[in-house]
């Protein structure tokens, strides 16, 4: 299989314990290969470098190609909106509400659930992480008391940072109840707050205006806000920013422009997720915002997803000991197999750099004298 064989002895190669492995993978292509993975039918050393290679031999678009579930989500797409205010708090309750326990044993002390920045220097996991919000911080130019709306603000690691060394008010939007909860305990005393609603929901003032916010940002949230919806998610970023007010979106991303994610992903992690192309989120903002900077880092993607995949499993004991309500496993063997194998793929894909991540910053050209772009 292009740099990977089956039962070969470089430890990228797969090892299959069960035949039905073959069956899995003609019929259900990348569906079959993750949920035998799931279902221990095979195994691999390097599963992080058996991914890399897999994207750079175009091994991974030969298995789309045997899949009915990628032609018919692929039809889904392009018939339905997959992302609608209806559909919009799946992700929430499918991915973010697995539990607070999981995401705190694996994120960091910040619980930042997006790409660190390290070639700033960090040594590690935290270090990246407070790196990469303190340059968000500087790239929007935050003062203290200004106003901020994080879309998509998770546990609020952010807006919590940017109120502790910036002096902001930040209003975070969430669909996870989950995050709303640990989000409010943890800036309890700061003036932060987060909501629990879709991005599309009017946020107003006492009057009932939509408020405004001195600056906006999105960090790892438009991967959900699909195709369809994208020129509708700029303009609501449109409808609440204050003139002069700046607009940062972090961002995955892909350089072709797709209407679907693969079909194990949008299974088992990410319903109705789809990272953006370049053209995709230039035309929604047509006519609406300027780009004043990009700025590429998709490589340090891969420490970020390596310090979490360490953190899960040194957690691992921890985590298998917690029970459901009805006294069931909440994350039993097939779990910690799943896990693992997303944490590793997106790795590998890191690591083939047939994704990347993006920190845009988007204005309506009102800034005085210019944007001046900051890396470091």
């Amino acid at each position: 299989m292009a740099g990977i064989e089956v039962d070969g002895k470089n430890p990228w190669d797969i090892k299959v314990h069960d035949p039905r492995f073959y069956r899995r993978v003609l019929s259900d292509g990348i569906l079959g290969i993750g949920e035998s993975y799931m279902d221990g039918d095979w195994d691999c050393e390097q599963l992080d470098e058996a991914v890399n290679r897999a994207f750079h031999s175009d091994l991974y678009n030969r298995m789309t190609e045997l899949s009915w579930h990628d032609k018919l989500q692929g039809l889904q797409a392009r018939l339905m909106n997959m992302q609608s205010k209806r559909r919009s708090h799946e992700v929430g309750q499918a991915h973010y509400d697995n539990g607070n326990e999981l995401y705190e044993a694996m994120l960091g002390k910040r619980m930042v659930y997006s790409c660190g920045y390290w070639r700033a220097g960090a040594h590690n996991l935290d270090e990246a992480q407070e790196a990469k919000l303190d340059l968000v911080c500087r790239k929007v130019g935050l003062k203290e008391s200004e106003t901020v709306l994080d879309i998509g603000s998770g546990w609020g690691s952010f807006l919590i940072y940017a109120a502790e060394k910036y002096g902001i008010k930040g209003t975070g939007l969430t669909v996870s109840k989950e995050q709303k909860a640990l989000a409010n305990e943890k800036s309890e005393g700061l003036s932060v707050e987060t909501l629990i609603q879709d991005y599309r929901e009017p946020i107003l003032d006492a009057g009932g205006s939509p408020r405004l916010f001195d600056h906006i940002v999105s960090i790892g949230m438009v991967e959900h806000v699909g195709p369809k919806n994208y020129r509708i998610f700029m303009e609501v970023v449109d409808k609440h920013l204050k003139p002069g007010g700046l607009f940062l979106l972090h961002v995955i991303g892909q350089p072709t422009s797709v209407q679907t994610n693969d079909p194990w992903t949008h299974k088992y992690i990410f319903p109705n997720s789809q990272a953006p192309s370049m053209t995709q989120l230039a035309e929604a903002s047509e006519g609406i915002f300027h780009i004043e900077d990009i700025h590429t880092f998709g490589t340090d993607y891969e420490p970020t997803l390596l310090a979490w995949h360490k953190n899960f499993n040194d957690n691992w004991d921890t985590l298998k000991e917690f029970r459901n309500e009805d006294g069931s496993s909440k994350y039993d063997d097939r779990f910690f197999r799943m896990w693992n194998y997303y944490l590793l793929g997106a790795t590998g894909l890191a690591r083939s750099q047939k994704a990347d991540l993006w920190q845009i910053v988007f204005s309506r050209g009102d800034i005085p004298g210019g944007y001046r772009a900051i890396r470091l």
